[in-house]
């Protein structure tokens, strides 16, 4: 495929990574119905799109960054990729941990806001402040940020290792290792680790994944997901949490060769700005699901219909924040999404 249709179909799936994200975070059974027979039935309803299906949205966050980093990577590129990333991920990071932290502090002290935030008073201090931008204490969603900022930095060590075929074999089964082994590495989560270095080990040597789409990579991609929806089963019944992570690797590649590009349409405007979405997304989800359980009578259809809509609502607010933003505070808009 053309270098432009590449970068619409990494649009259309990112965006769609957006959508099982915020179904991954918008459970609301228990919020609206308690520990009742209905909230637990609600709550096994939502978790099949959330737990079975928005799992592999974050993988393939890792794999698409990962590829799209060291697809066009060699040593000459290295002051240049980190200076990129920089501002792309590296100040956005920052920004919205501090913007998270400074909601929680001032939202904890207002009336109706604290009774939404319930998490009492937010002590304002130097070290509840690095907490919050060190290890993402008020916006949690963001451990995925951070992961990618530590493996950025290790660029030129994976590089050195990934770019020669055997060597980057060995490296991902010696993770996939450590994936089944449930070991704990120092700074990385294993599971990052070993989807973002697949990622890398394809952009290096698996560019066959930019070719145009066929019947035959098709049918590919669609028993690539029915193995990896097979994986969880299996993982969930037998807990095998390694079978659980590389389901999570497969499912992205399998819908990655299954799309056929030519028939994705146009890229719309309130489908861009990811990581501004991905940040934005996890408050308005908790204030409007504790909002309307604060204000509405228990009932199951409630938290269905607004769990089913979540992502159309998540996508309104943050199409109109965007243009706002993008209108009265350009600058912000720039630093905020990362320039994207």
């Amino acid at each position: 495929m053309g270098e432009e249709q590449f970068r619409k179909k990494v649009t259309w799936i990112t965006f769609l990574f957006g959508i099982l994200v915020v179904w991954v975070h918008s459970y609301n059974g228990e919020l609206f119905l308690g520990k009742t027979v209905q909230g637990l039935a609600v709550d096994r309803f939502e978790r099949f799109f959330g737990d079975q299906i928005g799992q592999i949205a974050v993988p393939g966050f890792f794999l698409l960054s990962a590829y799209l980093f060291y697809r066009t990577f060699d040593w000459n590129r290295i002051l240049y990729k980190w200076r990129s990333r920089l501002y792309s991920i590296l100040v956005p990071y920052v920004l919205w941990t501090l913007l998270y932290y400074a909601g929680y502090v001032v939202g904890s002290r207002l009336p109706f806001i604290s009774k939404v935030v319930g998490k009492g008073t937010i002590p304002l201090n130097l070290s509840e402040l690095a907490e919050a931008v060190l290890h993402y204490k008020y916006l949690y969603a963001f451990w995925y940020l951070q992961q990618l900022i530590c493996l950025i930095v290790l660029a030129p060590v994976f590089y050195a290792v990934l770019r020669r075929f055997g060597s980057g074999l060995l490296f991902l089964a010696a993770v996939s290792w450590a994936v089944w082994a449930q070991a704990d590495l120092p700074l990385l989560n294993e599971d990052a680790l070993f989807y973002y270095g697949s990622g890398g080990f394809l952009a290096l040597h698996g560019k066959r994944l930019e070719r145009a789409w066929t019947r035959e990579r098709c049918i590919l991609g669609i028993c690539l997901i029915g193995l990896a929806f097979f994986g969880f089963r299996l993982a969930g019944r037998y807990y095998l949490p390694g079978m659980a992570v590389a389901g999570r690797l497969l499912a992205p590649l399998g819908l990655w060769l299954a799309v056929d590009e030519r028939r994705l349409g146009p890229v719309r405007p309130w489908m861009g700005s990811s990581l501004f979405f991905y940040a934005s997304h996890f408050s308005f989800v908790r204030l409007v699901n504790k909002t309307t359980a604060l204000l509405v009578p228990p009932s199951p259809i409630v938290p269905v219909a607004l769990y089913l809509l979540m992502p159309v609502l998540m996508v309104a607010i943050n199409y109109g924040l965007s243009l706002g933003a993008k209108r009265y505070a350009p600058a912000v808009w720039r630093a905020l999404s990362g320039g994207r």
